[in-house]
């Protein structure tokens, strides 16, 4: 941006917040599957300019309570972050897991250009990007998906893989039944085939494609190598943490393995359980085809999905650009958020000018 546009420019004050409410406007407005889409474009889309990016594992702060996070990342032009805990303990207390907000600036500025809750816009981009990581990693007739885990997560799961990969068979598991009984209640009008299985086990027998997004931060074993025949796209999304697994070590070994950041992934994700100089494959790279994704029909291709900081970048584009098409203005309110006076070094006067300071109490 030139400064003669930055003069022309009166509300750098003002910036856009998208709430809770507003994001429920939007995905009324543009439909569920046609965001899991849109999002799954600008996530693609930012893979295949994954140079431009200043990239670093997620900044966090770990208690016996869980984690909070903050995860900033640039393409050179804009700057995003997210902030988001996880605190698996909240479930048994009648909270949220997981909860977000995240922001959009411009570099040239610094001025934040978007502030917007994430809790739901995280579910879209995480089950956005796991679509695409299946895209080019599960085989072409891949009909069938298992999903166990079947929390806060799982429905957006479900809609994606139906909207982009054309799954339509579901086998679900969770240890706890509720959560299954959920899901079939939220997804009984989108035209899924669902089983609910009492195990593991049963759930991935028959799957092409197995989810697995529980979670306990620990290390569990949701999938063991007997469980998994040759041929199975993996989609391991539940690991998120240091110290949270949830495959066995020897089917990890046994597949070909793909990765976000693998700095981030060696801390966070399955390849905890491996040596630290393991060799993998870097997702970015097969989406530029630099790189060989799935090979041959049976291999297993597993994608070791922790969240990256520009698949969050990608959603706050994504928000951003949608909020700013005609008919799209009550999705959104304008904040008064930055003090930016006149004389930018008068932000004293600016104070002293409002009144603010004569109304206080001697």
């Amino acid at each position: 941006m030139t400064i003669d546009k930055l003069n022309m420019n009166k509300d750098l004050n003002i910036v856009p917040f998208v709430s809770v409410d507003n994001m429920m406007k939007i995905i009324g407005k543009l439909g569920i599957e046609n965001m899991l889409k849109g999002i799954a474009e600008y996530v693609e889309e930012d893979f295949r300019r994954w140079q431009l990016f200043d990239k670093t594992p997620r900044v966090a702060a770990h208690s016996k309570e869980g984690v909070i996070e903050l995860m900033p990342t640039s393409d050179g032009e804009l700057y995003g972050f997210k902030y988001v805990n996880g605190h698996p303990k909240n479930m048994k207390e009648g909270l949220q897991t997981v909860t977000a907000f995240g922001v959009l600036s411009e570099v040239y500025t610094g001025y934040p250009i978007l502030f917007t809750e994430m809790t739901i816009l995280t579910a879209l981009r995480t089950a956005a990007t796991s679509v695409v990581a299946a895209k080019h990693l599960a085989r072409k007739d891949s009909r069938c998906m298992a999903l166990i885990g079947n929390g806060a997560q799982s429905e957006f799961q479900a809609l994606a893989f139906k909207t982009l990969l054309g799954i339509e068979k579901l086998r679900l598991y969770d240890i706890d039944p509720v959560a299954s009984e959920k899901f079939v209640d939220n997804m009984q009008s989108y035209g899924f085939d669902i089983v609910v299985c009492d195990s593991a086990r049963e759930a991935a027998t028959g799957a092409d494609i197995i989810t697995t997004c529980t979670a306990d931060k620990l290390n569990a074993t949701i999938l063991t190598d007997d469980m998994v025949p040759s041929g199975v796209h993996i989609n391991a999304i539940g690991g998120d943490c240091p110290g949270k697994t949830e495959l066995q070590k020897e089917l990890v070994l046994r597949s070909k393995l793909f990765v976000e950041y693998p700095p981030q992934t060696r801390i966070e994700g399955e390849l905890q359980q491996l040596d630290d100089d393991y060799p993998v494959n870097e997702l970015w790279q097969v989406i530029r085809d630099e790189l060989a994704g799935r090979e041959n029909d049976d291999e297993i291709t597993l994608f070791d999905g922790v969240g990256f900081a520009t698949e969050d970048f990608s959603a706050l584009r994504y928000i951003r650009d949608q909020i700013s098409r005609p008919g799209m203005s009550a999705t959104y309110e304008n904040l008064d958020m930055i003090a930016d006076p006149d004389e930018p070094r008068d932000l004293f006067g600016m104070v002293r000018r409002s009144g603010a300071m004569s109304k206080a109490v001697a």
